[in-house]
């Protein structure tokens, strides 16, 4: 069948115009999208070998390493108890995956690059994580037959195309009463300078990603209930005066820090990022 052109839309019927020129646009969403999405799916062959390496050693060979296993034990606190049936999205090499599975869960790791699963499996073989399997697929598109108790987003959800898409898989995976939690970046992520970066050398999606716009979309799939912690970051940075992220040392008096916390947990504004959690 011949392809319709743009410039055959005079010669249709009334009304028909509009139609092949929303085609077009369609083809051309459907163009970027796969477009994004390869992005994320060449990550790893983009950043080259060293790059490779370092992202399959996370998370000790990262500067991030103390605020990694900090937010990971703080998610653990807050899913229910081991051996509950565990969905990791984009896992990427699979590392929280493993440590979800020497915690007990039984785990399902899910990532849309072969590349990631590769190095996934290698992950798995090296914390001897045997109730671990993963899966190479798109988080948007889900289609699991067996429910599972939890899952997690940990800074994943910010990559999607279609957040919206990628929540309404999990609620489909989850069963009544499931819990879904989220630690993701809140507003001004997209336009920080590393974002700014990645999404210009390497062609992913670097989404703002505010817990606002997490429960609201949550809230119109069909969630039951959301709850909001501040990031475990800011927390401590309050608490101690110590940046995890930055490993440093910040030199205020207690009182200070002290009216930082209440600050932050009074927060209502649900644009920082931190962690959600959302039960089915």
């Amino acid at each position: 069948m011949a392809a319709l052109r743009r410039s055959d839309a005079g010669r249709l019927p009334q009304g028909l115009s509009g139609i092949v020129i929303s085609c077009d646009d369609i083809l051309g969403s459907i163009q970027g999208v796969q477009k994004l999405k390869q992005g994320e799916i060449d990550y790893m062959k983009n950043i080259g070998d060293e790059g490779a390496q370092a992202a399959f050693d996370k998370p000790f060979s990262h500067f991030t390493c103390s605020k990694n296993l900090v937010d990971l034990g703080i998610i653990m606190a807050l899913l229910p108890p081991p051996p509950a049936r565990l969905l990791d999205l984009g896992c990427g090499t699979g590392w929280t995956s493993a440590f979800f599975a020497r915690r007990g869960y039984r785990v399902t790791g899910q990532d849309i690059a072969p590349d990631m699963i590769e190095f996934a499996e290698r992950n798995r073989a090296r914390y001897q994580a045997a109730n671990l399997d993963f899966v190479l697929s798109d988080y948007e598109s889900l289609n699991f037959t067996e429910p599972f108790d939890c899952a997690v987003f940990y800074d994943s959800l910010h990559h999607a195309v279609d957040e919206r898409a990628a929540l309404q898989s999990v609620f489909r995976a989850l069963r009544p009463g499931g819990i879904l939690i989220t630690h993701e970046p809140g507003a001004g992520h997209s336009k920080s300078p590393d974002s700014v970066r990645a999404m210009e050398l390497y062609g992913v999606t670097e989404k703002d990603m505010p817990p606002i716009h997490i429960r609201d979309l949550s809230r119109g799939i069909g969630f039951s209930d959301f709850k909001f912690l501040p990031d475990p970051t800011l927390a401590i940075i309050s608490m101690y005066g110590i940046n995890l992220a930055a490993l440093t040392r910040i030199q205020q008096p207690w009182w200070r820090r002290l009216l930082q916390l209440v600050r932050l947990f009074a927060d209502q504004r649900l644009l920082h990022g931190g962690l959600c959690v959302i039960t089915k």
